[in-house]
């Protein structure tokens, strides 16, 4: 058995950001992921982290302002209070440890504008921001010598006398299972992208760490906020970055009409991302898109701006469309890109559960509420992926160590065992896309109370066929037929409780769009939606 303090599933910037301050307070600190650190998802983040630095006369309290504005009102204002506030520091410390965030003709740290804000305060890489964050916070986990269990999946976390006290795990190199013991554990396993179909998300988000901690009885808020990004590129739903919009791109449909001054004429094309999205769904299905799609403009922006600051999104549209920014406008279309429901934590990223926390995107302290702002995510991440690991820190320190009952492993290879042993049947990759593509129907840009139903329904079905499910590779050594089954399992817990908080709040609010009760309530739905597992079956409530 593995011991340590402090076991960090995840390997984001959340997870990193976490590990990093655990080690820095004096922990044995451990980072379990089913990937290499710098193949989290957290690389993939391309505009920018936002923040409000004082010295060009920006104030963290008009940022706030902007993030509970964009969230529809549903973000609780303490934890924006504390997100905003802690901005400006956390973005400087990233810069002392090495991230070389683009600066002005000035030699100050540069900004773009993203949605949602009158100010220009997102500091930015390139349109690769993630990865480079993601590269210096690996750089500081071998720096401080992090224990990593790299390529290792997690099936299962461990409870005794109601905390959770470790996981167990497998290792994908070998197959090999172990019990892994700590005092305290903080998901940090990032998003749910696969849920849907298509998704911007990487085929690794899953929503392991939801359902992990459903699993143990840890409460999950407001899963039917699920935001769809407005440029995901025609046909793979490859992410254009809003950077792009906050650069001055156009979003144009068939007509050659910049269509969003009749949406949101004083925002235009950085309106908020629920805005945008609705928008774009309504001109396409008003008749004024190009086969299901509207277009992204930056022919204005002229060949060398385009290369010199979004060199990224022109290898992408060169590479899959053979479409050069500069001549030709892009084909774009509403994408699933982010959750902002997730597991129910405080301001320190503790959960209802003693000795388990949650960070970054799995996890919902509630500062993003119905609708994130762009560039708001690593924000979070950096954040209470710190504040998660000092807030553990005093806890571990008057936890009593709990002998794991060796029982746990046996139990968990026999039910993996199990899952090898059966016989021929449909392969997880029929499943996943059956549910994904209902999930994307049921759950859209627009729903209603029958395409929820149907949700539903479609997902108990899934959940039936589970059963009839077969792993072909029966080896052990890098066995990527058995996670996929693993992640499949994790997912329909996911989207059962997306489906739930759907169901349950009955009006419209930022990304939750009903067309059968367009308006937004606040009399009655000021509130957060909660789903949790009783043991047999989920049930929501508010």
């Amino acid at each position: 058995m593995h011991k340590h303090d402090l076991l960090i599933i995840g390997a984001g910037l959340a997870g990193l950001r976490a590990a990093v301050e655990g080690v820095r307070q004096g922990l044995n600190v451990a980072v379990i992921t089913k990937v290499h650190p710098v193949r989290s998802h957290s690389n993939a983040a391309q505009g920018g982290i936002n923040a409000a630095l004082t010295d060009r006369g920006d104030d963290w309290k008009d940022h706030a302002l902007a993030t509970i504005k964009g969230s529809d009102y549903l973000a609780d204002q303490d934890a924006v209070e504390v997100m905003c506030s802690e901005a400006g520091d956390a973005i400087i410390e990233l810069e002392n440890m090495g991230v070389i965030f683009s600066r002005d003709d000035d030699g100050k740290l540069g900004t773009r504008a993203f949605g949602g804000q009158k100010k220009a305060r997102t500091y930015f890489v390139g349109a690769i921001t993630g990865s480079a964050m993601l590269h210096v916070l690996y750089e500081q986990s071998v720096k401080y010598k992090l224990n990593t269990y790299e390529e290792w999946f997690v099936t299962k976390l461990i409870k005794e006398e109601g905390r959770v006290v470790g996981a167990v795990a497998f290792d994908i190199k070998t197959g090999q299972m172990e019990l892994i013991s700590a005092k305290a554990v903080v998901l940090a396993t990032g998003g749910a992208g696969r849920v849907f179909e298509p998704s911007t998300n990487a085929l690794i988000c899953t929503g392991d760490g939801l359902s992990l901690a459903m699993k143990a009885g840890a409460k999950v808020m407001d899963t039917e906020m699920i935001q769809y990004h407005p440029t995901t590129l025609s046909g793979n739903g490859i992410l254009l970055s809003e950077a792009a919009r906050g650069d001055g791109a156009y979003l144009i449909n068939s007509e050659g009409d910049r269509f969003m001054k009749k949406y949101a004429p004083d925002y235009m094309e950085l309106a908020s991302r629920d805005v945008v999205s609705r928008a774009e769904q309504t001109e396409i299905d008003e008749g004024r898109g190009v086969d299901g799609c509207v277009f992204l403009d930056l022919r204005h922006l002229g060949k060398k701006f385009i290369e010199e600051r979004l060199g990224y999104l022109q290898e992408v549209a060169l590479e899959f469309r053979g479409i050069d920014l500069s001549e030709s406008p892009i084909p774009i279309k509403p994408g699933m890109h982010y959750i902002m429901g997730g597991i129910k934590t405080d301001l320190n990223g503790a959960t209802s559960i003693p000795g388990l926390y949650a960070a970054g995107e799995c996890a919902n302290v509630s500062v993003h509420g119905a609708n994130r702002l762009g560039a708001n995510s690593l924000l979070d991440t950096i954040v209470f992926g710190r504040r998660s690991a000092v807030s553990s820190v005093e806890y571990i320190k008057t936890a009593s160590s709990v002998d794991i009952d060796e029982r746990e492993l046996s139990k968990e290879k026999s039910r993996i065992q199990a899952i090898l042993d059966r016989p021929k049947g449909m392969r997880s990759s029929e499943l996943r896309n059956k549910m994904g593509s209902s999930m994307t129907k049921g759950i859209g840009v627009w729903r209603d109370q029958d395409s929820i139903d149907l949700a539903i329904q479609q997902m108990k079905e899934v959940r039936g066929q589970l059963f009839n499910v077969y792993v072909e590779n029966k080896g052990k050594i890098f066995n990527t037929d058995l996670v996929s089954y693993l992640e499949m399992e994790f997912m329909v817990d996911v989207a059962e409780s997306i489906c739930l908080g759907a169901s349950t709040r009955k009006e419209s609010r930022g990304a939750h769009f009903r067309n059968d009760m367009k308006k937004r309530n606040d009399a009655e739905w000021l509130k957060h939606t909660i789903v949790e597992f009783d043991g047999e079956e989920m049930k929501s409530s508010t």
